[in-house]
């Protein structure tokens, strides 16, 4: 009876010295110590871990011809300049939008119009000092120096490790969340979508958002100095959103037009002026900057920074 009692015990305790074992391999049980509730050992909790939020940042219509050249060489030459009092705002973000109006190229001829913009090759350092990772290229602007000059600055921007889109879907992996980016203008040239090629548009919308987590569709339409988009800018948003997508970046106009929600999307119909030198109005001297924070490869939240082009053509954050 004590014979068999005791290889009870001992089996027990083998069992429990087991236990302990196995615990201690799977890194479950720390090293004793003497906590301040008194115990000697606590089971090992991983911390949880803080979802990553993005902050992803777009603009509006950057030029870098014309009279900003004229600021830039003014003030010695530095093409940082027009992005100097705005530049830490962008390099702190995560990811930089905008959309390209001038050319950076060299090469081409003036295709006829007084307003064709192609600036100098170095004007590309402003681009990079500022953060830009991804350029719209699709306006009505893009072939002011023939096609040759488009491919010419969009081979210069990739060289930059900056991202032009025009023709097809761009994606771009931030933080683990794989954004997508569509390009479009409503006008004659590179990418155009009208209420010709509406329909076929939106299929391409459609299956560019089975590729992502998030859709940015870029949009070069509605009137000039109009503060309400048009019923095309309107009628593509709808179409888009329906589609997939998660953005409607809009430009052109040249003024702030409004911001809106739409289900889980938002449109964007115009973001001003960011880089420009039209100085004869307050409205195209302004500007706003979207801000995205992503969470989870999901839109958390969207807000819109006001900024201002000051006398001296710098982007300035309206305070």
């Amino acid at each position: 009876m004590y014979n068999e009692g005791m290889r009870i015990i001992l089996g027990f305790a083998v069992s429990c010295l087991g236990l302990v074992l196995v615990f201690a391999i799977l890194g479950l049980i720390e090293s004793p110590r003497q906590d301040t509730q008194g115990f000697l050992a606590s089971l090992h909790i991983p911390e949880k871990q803080t979802p990553q939020v993005l902050t992803l940042l777009f603009v509006g219509d950057i030029m870098l011809d014309r009279g900003v050249e004229w600021e830039i060489k003014k003030n010695g030459g530095d093409w940082r300049w027009p992005f100097l009092k705005i530049a830490d705002t962008l390099q702190q973000a995560d990811f930089v939008f905008g959309n390209l109006e001038s050319q950076i190229s060299d090469k081409g001829e003036n295709v006829g119009s007084i307003y064709s913009f192609r600036a100098d090759p170095v004007s590309i350092e402003g681009l990079t000092y500022a953060g830009f990772d991804v350029l719209s290229v699709a306006n009505n602007h893009s072939l002011d120096y023939t096609k040759e000059a488009f491919e010419n600055s969009s081979k210069r921007l990739r060289e930059a490790t900056i991202i032009p889109v025009a023709n097809g879907l761009m994606i771009k992996e931030i933080g683990g969340a794989k954004i997508g980016f569509l390009a479009y203008s409503n006008f004659p040239g590179i990418a155009k979508v009208d209420w010709d090629n509406l329909e076929e548009t939106t299929q391409d919308i459609q299956y560019a958002k089975s590729q992502v987590d998030i859709l940015v569709v870029s949009l070069h339409a509605g009137e000039e100095y109009d503060k309400e988009p048009n019923e095309f800018q309107k009628t593509f948003a709808q179409s888009a959103i329906d589609a997939g997508a998660n953005l409607i970046i809009g430009h052109h106009p040249h003024v702030v037009q409004p911001l809106e929600q739409n289900k889980q999307s938002w449109i964007a119909y115009s973001l001003g002026n960011f880089v420009f030198d039209q100085k004869f109005s307050e409205e195209t001297m302004a500007g706003a900057i979207l801000k995205v924070l992503v969470e989870d490869k999901k839109i958390k939240e969207v807000s819109l920074l006001p900024t201002k082009i000051n006398s001296s053509l710098q982007v300035e954050l309206v305070e």
